[in-house]
């Protein structure tokens, strides 16, 4: 079996099998763009306010806005009225004119919960059919509808078999788990024996797609080999590190990888403070970039005290006098 592979969702074909999660704070176009051109075969933006779209937000246009290389990319919504999210799915496609739309059944922040949204849908499966329910019949054939969802509440309410259930009986095109249950938030292990219960669930009538400690090349291997996924979702373990989807797609074809040096590092670092320089100005991209130049630095000599530098730059200059002997 070739681990790197084409997906089909719904109508929407895809060339590979290895994706960018929706990120919070992090997946916005210009990441997503050095992603793209790194190898990721799909991404996701940052969740959506369903509610906020259709109230007018200026915020959720730049967060929906298509990055200059991606000839197919999925908007990510959430809400807990499927009404609000019906009309919200024909907002984006309008707007954007996205190949995909993503429902947020997993973020497990209090204030999206608070909505009944994110991981408050674990709770809800009737819920969740009725939102995935409205979306799909508001967008017609017109792109596939995929959910993402998390293993269930806390280990004593385990309930992704019955929100797959949900989710597929109202026409859900994809379904992608991260293994984690709200409770545990980003702490623990992430289960991938739920995953593979998931797929085995599924039994081929739509992918499956991974997420949750995904750090690594061998990684995504070993989610694929042992879960029988059909794609691997890469979410913390592409922060600073775009170059996971060259270095996995090169692993999966290849059985080996190459490792990136300090200075191709540095310098898609500078690429995406560019396009983040584009969208927000210099002074908001700058602070932004403090937190993703110090992920580009991880594991560099002398990384620690690049980082104290980083933390206190203001501009574009700022990052070429700390970067002067890397670039």
């Amino acid at each position: 079996m070739n681990l790197y592979h084409p997906v089909k969702i719904g109508s929407l074909s895809l060339s590979g099998n290895l994706f960018l999660a929706p990120v919070a704070g992090y997946s916005d176009r210009a990441f997503r763009s050095i992603c793209r051109e790194c190898g990721a075969d799909f991404a996701y933006t940052e969740m959506v306010s369903a509610e906020a779209l259709t109230r007018g937000s200026e915020k959720t246009e730049v967060i929906m806005s298509r990055a200059p290389n991606e000839s197919k990319y999925a908007v990510q919504i959430f809400g807990g009225v499927p009404e609000t999210m019906a009309k919200a799915a024909r907002m984006v496609l309008d707007e954007t004119h996205a190949e995909c739309i993503d429902i947020n059944g997993g973020c497990p922040v209090p204030k999206i919960i608070k909505s009944g949204a994110g991981s408050s849908l674990t709770k809800d499966p009737d819920l969740l059919y009725r939102i995935v329910h409205a979306v799909t019949e508001e967008v017609g054939s017109q792109v596939p509808v995929t959910v993402k969802i998390r293993s269930g509440w806390d280990s004593e309410h385990i309930t992704f078999l019955d929100c797959a259930d949900a989710a597929l009986k109202a026409g859900a095109s994809a379904i992608t788990l991260h293994a984690r249950t709200k409770k545990q938030g980003y702490e623990g292990k992430a289960d991938w024996n739920k995953l593979a219960e998931l797929v085995k669930f599924i039994d081929g009538r739509i992918p499956v797609f991974g997420s949750g400690d995904a750090f690594s090349p061998e990684d995504a291997a070993r989610m694929l080999e042992t879960t029988g996924c059909d794609a691997v979702m890469f979410a913390r373990g592409a922060m600073g590190n775009p170059f996971i989807f060259t270095k996995t797609r090169e692993f999966l074809e290849t059985g080996k990888y190459s490792e990136i040096p300090d200075r191709m590092r540095i310098e898609y670092g500078f690429k995406e403070l560019d396009l983040l320089i584009e969208d927000r100005g210099e002074e908001s991209a700058c602070r932004e970039m403090r937190k993703r130049f110090c992920s580009y630095s991880k594991g560099m000599d002398g990384g620690a005290a690049l980082r104290k530098q980083i933390v206190a730059a203001g501009t574009r200059q700022d990052y070429l006098s700390i970067f002067a002997d890397k670039i």
